[in-house]
């Protein structure tokens, strides 16, 4: 995967939007930490792993990846903002529930948020492309996805999202 490609999109999209939003003197790290957790909800959400007391199954994976890369658009703007970006190395799958992934991508970002080191932002990264690997993506669905989803994020701020 082209890390450097998707660091420097999310890097131009995140200055778009501090100069159109009048932005670029505010600190807005604890703003993109909550939206990550929004993010993270509404992805858990539509794949429903947590509802035990539900029979409605999973949404459709494209639906799921697109929340996925929303996970990841904002990951990419934390590590921007304290200045780090993801190394690539090598890692294993984890061997836990979707469920459990989820919960470990969550405490990742505490930890992180909690304190921001290239350390912490290492691992938020491994626990969120773990989870990709749990959900059935690909490096290349990722990479696909997030283009075509910064497009749209350009496009939104365009017409005042």
């Amino acid at each position: 995967m082209n890390w450097k490609q998707l660091f420097d999109m999310q890097k131009q999209l995140d200055t778009y939007i501090e100069v159109n939003h009048n932005l670029s003197k505010t600190d807005v790290f604890q703003e993109k930490y909550l939206a990550l957790l929004v993010e993270l909800g509404e992805l858990a959400n539509e794949t429903r792993c947590f509802k035990f007391w539900s029979n409605k199954p999973r949404n459709e994976k494209n639906v799921i990846l697109e929340e996925y890369v929303d996970v990841i658009h904002f990951i990419l703007s934390l590590g921007l903002e304290k200045g780090f970006i993801y190394h690539p190395s090598e890692w294993q799958s984890a061997m836990v529930t979707e469920t459990e992934q989820f919960t470990d991508v969550f405490e990742a970002a505490v930890a992180y948020k909690n304190n921001a080191t290239q350390i912490n932002y290492n691992n938020l990264f491994l626990k969120t492309l773990q989870l990709a690997e749990i959900l059935g993506f690909t490096e290349e669905d990722i990479q696909a996805a997030y283009i075509k989803k910064n497009e749209i994020n350009y496009e939104r701020q365009n017409q005042g999202y």
